[in-house]
């Protein structure tokens, strides 16, 4: 890296050579190409290899060199340092223009701070800040924290996704950031890896819907003050890997990838996300960071994608240390560069050894302007050459507005999932006016979820909280658990089951921990995977033994991924499963539990009874239950996809089609009538699915092609429609071509995707 500094002193003489004509660059009325290509013009190749490597702040580095030490880094995926360097040498280089990007910078000051070396710059190329805001920019302090991805899509509201991207994206330029990691559009399908909440659920129309909105309400235009860019992760396959660990590698036919695993990324690409980031795993022997078939052919030359491509952590290393393919360092840069990678996240190496391989005739120069004419383009779409820096006295108005915390408790209260209710709930607050309330996430803020930095607690409204909050004529005996499952006291066990005795209704607030501040403490979240899911420690043993004190008890589970809760399931009156609901999901969980609130969510994602299970999705092909289990093991679910109660009841009826008969280009229109048969207003999620009968190759049981989310006052009735069109009927044949296939389909609707509780009809197709 020093050697490229040297270098700096020839580049600015050659550019002054080109004199002549004026800095188009700098001209905000300019075509945002023609800017493009002037800069490009004017940029050394250091210059421009610098713009596609991306470094970590430099509050990050002292941090972590402080307690780091080099061998830590050889399997560490959340911090970072780069040993022999300090943060003044980051800062240099900055200056001298050759850091086109930070990630992991966590505050205004710290941003404002490194644009500021930026600005130095011989040419002024601002850099683009990164962070992982999955719900809300929660891994910086002092922002809205909404539910977590996987609460999002239990409430099937592509409205709510919009907004809360819209509002992220406000927050994040007001702390001077740009770019978020988010949306992951995986379509999580193992409940053993421990990104399941950051993802939409397991069924690629869902995955989708939400997705495209949630990029439509980042970018908009990505020409606004207001916009950041989206970026669409992680392409492809990690959220099915071969044992359930992150970054563990992949082995998924064309067929599967296409069906299931490419449409919610080709439909963020359609909806116009700039930016998208490769997966950890190989693909079928290849590893996603060099994997020309991804990132060449199908991302650029079947999709047309025009933004560009980020590596996620260190994983173009990884092609060398890991996976093996490349025999150094430089290779692997090499292969990643050649297969379609724009940019490296993150590190020393990159700038010296990709200058290496150009000079060395092996990358050609107009490569490396490919990337750099994307990178620059969103730069300049961004506005940053304009606004580089953002206003730390205005910043504060605009994070955690009113507006902002009330979208946060809304979505908390949309996508809490009630699993189970033998009519205990809503809770009476004059019958049960003893309530014990204990377990690890009673009074935590680990309801934030994975991707959030503490809060402070003024900010946040833990379990406990919203209980007093909401029932303030209760008296509310809390038994803390602490906040580690696995190092749960006994003694502490023992003390709730003797004061449950006592009570008239016990509440166990249970599940996992997430907080990333305690990173190897962790049981769920990024990197935290397991090979079982039922509850860790001493958990279940809590449930029980309170259970035992024959008062009514309530399980609340506070998670990420789905738990196979079996005894729960069949001995306690309730469960509810509130995923992590975010700064206000305290008052979310008990406004549900005393009735303020009437539960709407529905499952995003199946809950298998155990590990044993897995997989287990509901689109899954007619002959993977033709045996079942053995040893009275059940093959159904614990709780099926689409599955969630209410306080109210819904009768559906009067399914009919428009159709009986179409053309392969044909469309049907479906519609049923849905009333509102009890006594409290609500909102219902009804639910589209369709089955080919009979197919030239298997076809999944049923898929979701269709929902909507309908509010009806008690006694209400209304008629939904929904339209069948041509593209929710095909699929790829025997010689992988796309198309509708004659012969007859079911068209199936309800409130879950459970077989008896769906109404059918069938249609066919000439």
């Amino acid at each position: 890296m020093r050697n490229i500094i040297m270098t700096i002193a020839i580049g600015m003489i050659l550019s002054s050579c080109s004199g002549g004509k004026g800095e188009v660059y700098k001209d905000p009325s300019a075509p945002v190409k023609d800017r493009v290509e002037d800069l490009l013009s004017r940029m050394t190749l250091e210059e421009k290899v610098g713009q596609m490597n991306q470094f970590v702040g430099v509050e990050h580095i002292k941090a972590n060199s402080a307690v780091m030490k080099e061998e830590d880094l050889k399997n560490n995926t959340a911090n970072a340092f780069y040993p022999g360097f300090t943060e003044k040498d980051i800062e240099e280089w900055t200056g001298q223009g050759l850091i086109g990007s930070f990630l992991h910078v966590l505050t205004l000051k710290e941003a404002n701070y490194l644009q500021s070396f930026a600005m130095k710059s011989r040419l002024q190329i601002p850099v683009i800040f990164g962070i992982d805001a999955i719900h809300g920019n929660a891994n910086a302090p002092d922002n809205t924290v909404y539910p977590t991805n996987i609460n999002l899509a239990c409430s099937f509201d592509t409205v709510m996704a919009r907004r809360i991207a819209r509002e992220t994206a406000k927050e994040m330029r007001a702390m001077n950031m740009h770019w978020t990691f988010n949306p992951n559009v995986e379509v999580a399908r193992d409940a053993r890896w421990g990104r399941v909440g950051e993802t939409y659920g397991e069924d690629p129309y869902l995955v989708t819907q939400i997705g495209v909105q949630t990029v439509k309400g980042y970018q908009q235009n990505l020409d606004s003050p207001e916009d950041v860019l989206a970026c669409i992760k992680h392409f492809v396959g990690g959220s099915q890997p071969i044992n359930g660990t992150n970054g563990s590698p992949t082995d998924l036919s064309e067929r599967t990838l296409r069906e299931v695993f490419f449409p919610p990324f080709k439909a963020g690409v359609d909806a116009g996300a700039m930016s998208l980031m490769t997966a950890h795993n190989e693909l079928n022997g290849i590893p996603c960071h060099e994997n020309e078939w991804l990132m060449t052919e199908v991302l650029r030359g079947e999709w047309k994608f025009p933004g560009f491509v980020v590596s996620d952590w260190m994983d173009i290393e990884h092609i060398h240390d890991l996976h093996a393919t490349a025999p150094n360092l430089k290779e692997a840069f090499y292969q990643s560069i050649m297969a379609g990678m724009d940019m490296h996240m993150h590190g020393i190496h990159w700038n010296e050894m990709v200058t290496e391989l150009v000079k060395e005739g092996r990358i050609p120069e107009s490569r490396i302007d490919e990337s750099v004419r994307r990178i620059l383009e969103v730069k300049f779409r961004l506005g940053l050459f304009e606004n580089p820096y953002a206003d730390e006295e205005q910043s504060m108005k605009i994070r955690l507005c009113p507006e902002h915390r009330q979208t946060a408790l809304e979505a908390a209260r949309n996508g809490i999932v009630l699993l189970k209710n033998e009519g205990i709930l809503p809770l009476d607050a004059f019958k049960y006016k003893r309530v014990l309330v204990t377990g690890i996430n009673a009074d935590d803020q680990n309801i934030l979820g994975d991707w959030s930095a503490p809060e402070k607690p003024e900010n946040v409204t833990t379990i406990l909280e919203g209980l007093q909050q909401v029932a303030p004529g209760v008296k509310f005996d809390f038994v803390d658990q602490g906040w580690d499952p696995r190092n749960m006291d006994p003694k502490k066990v023992a003390e709730a089951a003797a004061r449950a005795r006592n009570a008239d209704l016990n509440i166990v607030v249970a599940g996992e921990y997430m907080m990333r501040f305690r990173w190897t403490e962790r049981t769920d979240g990024e990197d935290t995977d397991r090979s079982d899911i039922s509850l860790v420690g001493l958990q279940n043993e809590l449930i029980e033994k309170v259970a035992a004190s024959g008062k009514p008890t309530i399980l609340v589970l506070v998670n990420g991924r789905p738990l196979g809760v079996q005894w729960a399931a069949t001995h306690l009156p309730a469960i509810v499963e509130a995923w992590a609901p975010g700064m206000y999901g305290g008052q979310a969980v008990a406004e549900i539990l005393y009735g303020k609130v009437n539960p709407s969510a529905k499952l995003a994602i199946t809950i298998p009874q155990s590990v044993g299970q897995l997989q287990m999705i509901y689109n899954h092909k007619p002959s993977q239950y033709f045996h079942p289990y053995a040893a009275y093991q059940p093959s159904t679910p614990l709780y099926p996809f689409g599955h969630g109660l209410s306080y109210t009841t819904y009768k559906y009826e009067d399914l009919k089609l428009t159709e009986t008969e179409i053309s392969k280009d044909g469309s049907v229109g479906v519609s049923l009538k849905v009333t509102n048969t009890g006594d409290r207003d609500g909102v219902e999620i009804v639910q589209l699915y369709i089955r080919d009968t009979y197919s030239c190759v298997t076809r999944p049981v049923k898929e979701l092609k269709d929902f909507a989310r309908i509010a009806l006052k008690a006694g209400e009735s209304k008629v939904v429609n929904f339209i069948i069109t041509p593209d929710k009927l095909a699929f790829y044949d025997k010689k992988m071509k796309w198309g509708v296939e004659p012969g007859e389909f079911i068209v199936m609707a309800g409130p879950s995707s459970a077989d008896e509780v769906l109404l059918k009809e069938t249609f066919t197709v000439k």
